[in-house]
């Protein structure tokens, strides 16, 4: 594919690292020469230094035979102005970042298509919908739904009590035969290699294991794993930005109690406007005494989404030495995902992943209508929708090549989830969930094209 992206910022350089390593065609432009330097010198892409609104310098960088235009410059504005020129010059799908959630809750009313955007995408709402699902199911490290929660991502780490550490995988189907979820991935303590669950794969304590689910199969997955389905109902937000400004409201209009906690005196005052039923606190976060005074130890959940990843970090670790539930962290720094569960919090999130998950799947081949990355795993969960045309149309799971690196693990049926074996055969309408590695993705793609 021939991917343009105007904005060489941290989501526009990441997105290019990505990208590039997947040996796609990548034009990266942005006005700032160190940026572009760096890039060059780090990735394989064509740089073009510029203001993206220049139509000399959109023509120069082909865009009229572009596959896919990304903007995602620190301007909302640019960036929608930007795709209404590339979706004239001629390029076929365009993707703009915004800021003003309001652009993205009112899409019936204003056709941004019409315009020439064909996706608006958010990274601060990306975080909140993200930080909403972790507290639904508060025990698990992870978690993401698919159609509205027909299917259900659920990532967890073994205990040594579980019942089927010891067992492998067909052994513990074979103990438990009416559970509701599939192992999808793994990863053993201690290593950064991720391994897809076949059969004979055998489960061990401090394994990080990935399953997906149905509505039931979560309940059944809190009682086998040992983990206590917390309640959660009063949270404590670090950081007033963006982030935590929508996470408060969206928190709020689910009647759970919000404390947030800004530094900046003026910022918090206009907070105290925006969000009247929360308690919000002018203070350091990093300052204990303070937290404890406003009630940190009657949290159940505590949220750090400031600017600087080592605050939330440091934070976090305080309030999970006074006992919270919970701990959610912002981070910017792709290697702390790696040390999230050696360091005792609960789950980090990132906006840059989040922004490339749902801009990876205008990049996959088949028709992918959904795609997650798992947090500290090097592998894929995408949904697809089976064609009439699709190799898999027709076929029993078990008669399909499917490379080990892969696996399937659920189907959607008109809006209803299945945990789908060996047995089940695969039709055109189906949303079927695939996790795969990398090396992998090429031959998972080419079975739903």
């Amino acid at each position: 594919m021939r991917i343009i992206i105007a904005g060489a910022g941290e989501v526009g350089f990441h997105l290019a690292k990505l990208l590039s390593f997947e040996s796609q065609d990548i034009t990266l432009i942005d006005t700032h020469k160190e940026r572009l330097n760096y890039a060059e010198n780090h990735l394989d892409i064509k740089a073009i230094k510029g203001d993206a609104t220049s139509l000399d310098l959109m023509k120069n960088a082909n865009v009229a035979t572009g596959d896919l235009f990304i903007a995602v410059t620190e301007q909302e504005t640019t960036n929608i102005t930007i795709c209404a020129l590339a979706k004239q010059l001629g390029c076929i799908k365009t993707i703009a970042r915004i800021s003003n959630e309001e652009f993205i809750h009112n899409q019936d009313e204003i056709n941004f298509e019409k315009l020439g955007v064909d996706e608006l995408i958010s990274p601060e709402e990306l975080a909140s919908t993200e930080i909403q699902q972790l507290l639904d199911q508060s025990a698990f490290s992870d978690s993401y739904e698919f159609e509205e929660g027909a299917l259900t991502l659920v990532g967890t780490t073994l205990e040594e009590s579980v019942p089927f550490v010891g067992k492998t995988v067909k052994e513990a189907a074979q103990i438990f035969p009416d559970v509701h979820f599939m192992p999808i991935a793994l990863q053993r303590k201690g290593t950064q290699y991720t391994v897809i669950p076949r059969g004979d794969t055998p489960f061990e304590a401090h394994d990080l294991v990935y399953f997906i689910t149905l509505k039931e199969g979560v309940e059944e997955l809190y009682k086998l794993t040992g983990k206590n389905k917390e309640v959660i109902k009063n949270v404590m937000i670090l950081g007033g930005g963006k982030i935590g400004l929508s996470t408060a409201k969206s928190l709020l209009a689910k009647k759970f109690n919000v404390v947030l906690v800004e530094q900046n005196k003026n910022k918090a005052f206009e907070l105290s406007d925006q969000v009247p039923d929360a308690m919000v606190i002018h203070g350091d976060g990093r300052n204990v005494e303070l937290l404890e005074e406003e009630g940190l130890a009657a949290m159940d959940a505590f949220i750090c989404v400031t600017e600087n990843s080592e605050t939330n970090i440091m934070s976090c670790l305080m309030a999970k030495s006074k006992k919270v539930k919970k701990t959610i962290a912002l981070v910017e720094n792709m290697d702390y995902f790696q040390l999230s569960q050696s360091i005792g919090i609960d789950t980090l999130i990132n906006k840059k992943l989040l922004t490339a998950n749902t801009i990876f799947r205008y990049i996959r081949r088949g028709e992918v209508v959904d795609l997650t990355t798992l947090n500290s795993l090097n592998a894929e969960i995408l949904e697809f929708i089976v064609k009439p045309e699709s190799k898999v149309n027709g076929m029993l799971i078990k008669d399909i090549d499917f490379p080990r690196s892969a696996t399937i693990g659920g189907v959607i049926k008109e809006g209803q989830g299945i945990i789908a074996l060996g047995d089940y055969k695969i039709n055109a309408g189906d949303r079927v969930v695939v996790c795969s590695l990398p090396r992998a993705l090429s031959k998972v793609e080419s079975l739903f094209l």
